[in-house]
């Protein structure tokens, strides 16, 4: 009887083959983004970044965002349901324009459907408020993927970044089950070390981190410690590198090699099933940044009010202001293929590389979606 893992290892090398009926070293590479940020905003995605960037697939955070200040002066980013609900409904009207991608609703049409599947998710469980039937309206909408929740407490949830962690709330608890029943993934980005810990002990499918770091290389909050990547990997999920440097190395200068130390430390601690590639930007990076020669020193500017405001408020990990946010040479629109090319570089085979630019993302998107 096979273990979970080696389950994992067997069946991803078959994933690809099976999803047009050839063998699959016929199938051209699948690349598929853990997060993309962009697709509510102005002005909207340019359906030609989603062919440019050669994806197959993407989870895309759909939310909608107004800013408040908490009781300690910290910026919070607060998503009602209001406006969430507004801003689902903002983008199933602009995907189904696009020519070359569709809603995502099961993990088994990708490969098999033309254009790429974009997978809708939330980055917090604020807009499900203490009423759980609303996993199911969004569920119903075309929602796949939720996010316990984003950086601070909620009423599901503890978030990360809080004095105090917290884990999942009995409501929480109850609402990773209906999660489970409705085939909605659990996304504990952001969420607090107890949270992910608790989701890891209740959840009845796999779970991810859809985009982050390890605590091990920098050790922030915001970061994952190994018991974290291993509980993931061991409920068969997948963790997704992102491209907030600040959050992959202290160094002046980050570099694509910074990015690969956190792909080859989810393998060390999870194995090569647990790891994947994400953004956190839009399709084609920060474009903001971008437009200013990827001057890191210029555009970092904007972060360190937030960085201040939690630093003056106590919150462990903001001690020192952030002297970049971008790695420069993969913030544009060919990232995911400079990333393939630095894998191939860095001595990964061609499966392995397969599972980590998409394959594993497949994989838990078919084991929980269908």
């Amino acid at each position: 009887m096979l273990s979970r893992r080696a389950a994992l290892a067997a069946g991803s090398g078959l994933l690809l083959a099976g999803c047009a009926g050839v063998p699959a070293q016929a199938q051209p590479m699948l690349y598929v983004d853990g997060l993309i940020d962009g697709l509510v905003g102005e002005p909207p995605v340019d359906p030609a970044d989603i062919t440019a960037a050669r994806l197959a697939a993407c989870i895309a955070d759909v939310s909608a965002i107004e800013t408040v200040t908490g009781p300690d002066g910290v910026p919070r980013f607060l998503r009602s349901f209001e406006i969430c609900d507004k801003s689902l409904d903002l983008a199933l009207d602009r995907i189904v324009k696009y020519p070359n991608a569709y809603v995502g609703e099961r993990g088994s049409d990708i490969g098999r459907r033309p254009g790429a599947a974009i997978f809708l998710q939330f980055q917090s469980c604020e807009p499900i408020g203490d009423d759980l039937s609303r996993i199911g309206y969004f569920h119903a909408k075309g929602l796949r993927l939720l996010q316990l929740t984003h950086h601070n407490n909620n009423l599901l949830a503890g978030g990360c970044i809080e004095k105090t962690p917290s884990g999942l709330t009995r409501l929480g608890i109850e609402g990773v089950a209906e999660m489970n029943r409705l085939r909605v993934i659990p996304d504990v980005s952001h969420a607090s070390d107890p949270t992910a810990l608790d989701v890891a002990r209740v959840t009845k499918t796999p779970f991810i981190i859809s985009h982050g770091a390890c605590r091990a290389i920098v050790n922030h909050p915001r970061c994952a410690p190994d018991e974290v990547i291993r509980a993931v990997a061991d409920r068969g999920g997948v963790m997704g590198v992102f491209m907030m440097s600040f959050w992959l190395t202290t160094d002046d200068v980050p570099t694509t090699e910074h990015y690969l130390a956190h792909i080859r430390h989810i393998i060390k601690v999870g194995g090569i099933d647990a790891v994947g590639v994400a953004d956190d930007y839009e399709i084609a990076g920060d474009k903001r940044i971008a437009a200013l020669g990827n001057d890191n020193a210029e555009g970092v500017k904007d972060y360190h009010g937030w960085w201040k405001a939690n630093r003056d408020a106590g919150i462990p990990g903001f001690e020192n202001l952030p002297k970049h946010a971008v790695i420069p040479e993969l913030n544009n629109i060919n990232r995911l293929q400079l990333i393939h090319q630095a894998l191939e570089r860095d001595g990964f085979k061609a499966p392995q590389i397969e599972k980590i630019m998409g394959a594993n993302w497949i994989r838990v998107l078919r084991d929980v979606l269908g």
